[in-house]
């Protein structure tokens, strides 16, 4: 005999005239009991082991909210759904705040009662089958586009639908296409590893109108058309945040804010020191090393410094496009939930500035913490559980208190990223002197070398706008989900390197990069 697809309790005084009702549902699989009363209700979810109760508002005796309560005290797990005559608001009101499940308004027909049941039941089981119906054309689709050479606007929608479904996925059962989802995110990284060897020399050295936005021209196309129509721009870079964590979070912007996205790649290395300081200064490495030959010696003796500079930069790209916001310009650098506090208490004491900058450490803090805590990597151990934590942390954060407090302000909110991270899986062999760079997922030295399979080599960092280091200095990026590790201590440092967040080589995750401009909505 097949098991039923749900076990329904149907408390109602006129049971016994809602005999089609009960089977239609029993014809539709369902096991139904019918009680004509609410102390029979209570007493049947308290000995029984109900997926749900349909609960009639009026009965004799103890009322339906009544029982609702009751059976909530029994059963706080199972849905209800309450079925009525009455259409006062009151009463839905009252119903809703003793979270029913559902609310039906009588008369009812059986294909209501079914639809109503199935929505509760078997949403998630719905939802799963109609997902991996829709994801077997998109892994289609986006199999075709990969083997249509794609270029940068279409490798960015490679990447956009890649994020999306890995998201949707988030929310439902194990539908069975999620090792799927991963193991083409997987074959479209070493296809976008490839694109990025061939193609990124030629973005650096040919005409800027012939490749796609870098990091360089964050400020350029976002900022200044901003400022140059004098309006009011809060200016957020949250360091280390990936496409898909930002979908995690942008739905509780909707109420608020119109929210626009478009998309850049991230400079070489993506790492903070060079992609977040091509954000503020609009300039490659090698060329802040030439217009700042100062600040960059001092870095290079000093990498904890490579981004204390970064207002310096903001505030003279700015004055290239002839806005002078010197005097009307706030930078803070946040690096801890205090200092998130702060700035929430402090921001409408910023509001006479034309521009306001938030540099958020959080993301990136989280992964590097990860690494080496093995109760963070308990709680966090995909990038599933990683948006999860990052959603967790913006739906209480003081980041979202003070986006909700600057809506009716007048100002114009650009959020953005330096770079994303990867998952790193895969061990990379690396050959190197002992002055090379500790960097896992890159590095710079001499006399360095890596399987060309898994990490691109520079030998001329110029062709890189990148700074040598020092005569003959080489970088190594790693591709795909690889890190570097060295042949002595490998087991040793392949066990503590494996399954961490890392940043500053070549991938989706960590090059592909959102940049949403929120416009309040008007009430």
């Amino acid at each position: 005999m097949t098991a039923p697809r749900a076990r329904i309790l149907w408390a109602d005084d006129e049971i016994d005239l809602l005999q089609s009702h009960l089977l239609y549902l029993e014809d539709k699989g369902y096991h139904i009991d019918g009680v004509t009363n609410g102390e029979d209700a209570v007493s049947a979810v308290r000995e029984g082991n109900y997926d749900l109760v349909l609960l009639d508002e009026m009965m004799p005796g103890k009322d339906g909210l009544t029982t609702l309560m009751e059976i909530k005290e029994a059963e706080p797990g199972v849905p209800v759904i309450m079925i009525t005559k009455n259409k006062e608001e009151s009463l839905m009101e009252e119903a809703i705040g003793a979270k029913i499940a559902d609310y039906l308004t009588k008369p009812v027909n059986p294909s209501q009662i079914l639809l109503a049941c199935k929505k509760i039941l078997e949403r998630a089981q719905i939802s799963g089958e109609q997902a991996s119906r829709k994801y077997v054309n998109e892994f289609n689709t986006i199999a075709g586009m990969v083997a249509a050479r794609p270029g940068p606007a279409e490798w960015i929608t490679i990447h956009t639908k890649l994020a999306q479904w890995e998201v949707e996925f988030d929310g439902l059962p194990d539908v069975g296409f999620k090792q799927t989802l991963k193991d083409q995110h997987n074959e479209c990284n070493v296809e976008f590893g490839k694109f990025i060897e061939d193609r990124y020399p030629q973005w650096l050295h040919g005409p800027a109108a012939d490749r796609p936005p870098l990091s360089v021209d964050v400020v350029k196309d976002h900022l200044v058309p901003l400022l140059q129509q004098e309006k009011p721009v809060l200016f957020i870079v949250v360091d280390c945040m990936r496409l898909d964590q930002w979908l995690t979070i942008e739905q509780m912007l909707y109420p608020d804010y119109r929210v626009q996205k478009s998309y850049y790649f991230s400079i070489l290395p993506t790492a903070t020191p060079y992609s977040r300081n091509a954000i503020f200064s609009g300039l490659f490495p090698l060329e802040i090393q030439r217009e700042y030959p100062e600040i960059w010696s001092r870095a290079v003796d000093d990498e904890g410094s490579m981004n204390r500079n970064e207002h310096t930069f903001l505030i003279n790209q700015l004055h290239g496009y002839d806005l002078d916001v010197a005097g009307g310009s706030k930078y803070s650098k946040v690096l801890d939930a205090g200092q998130g506090r702060k700035v929430a208490r402090d921001i409408k004491t910023l509001l006479d500035n034309r521009l306001i900058t938030l540099v958020i450490n959080f993301v990136d803090l989280l992964a590097h913490q990860r690494s080496e805590s093995d109760f963070l990597q308990e709680i966090v151990p995909d990038e599933a559980g990683y948006r999860t934590i990052v959603r967790a942390w913006f739906e209480r954060s003081w980041l979202l208190q003070v986006l909700k407090q600057l809506r009716g302000s007048g100002y114009t909110i650009v959020i953005t990223t330096d770079h994303g991270s990867t998952l790193v899986e895969k061990p990379a062999l690396v050959k190197a002197d002992r002055e090379a760079s500790p960097n896992i997922r890159y590095k710079y030295g001499r006399n360095l070398n890596a399987d060309p399979k898994q990490a691109i080599s520079i030998r001329e960092p110029a062709e890189y706008y990148l700074p040598a280091r020092g005569i003959n200095t080489t970088f190594l990026l790693a591709k795909e989900n690889y890190y570097f590790v060295y042949p002595t201590d490998y087991n040793k440092y392949r066990n503590k390197l494996n399954n961490t967040f890392q940043h500053g080589g070549v991938s989706l995750e960590e090059m592909v990069l959102p940049v949403i401009t929120l416009e309040p909505r008007e009430r």
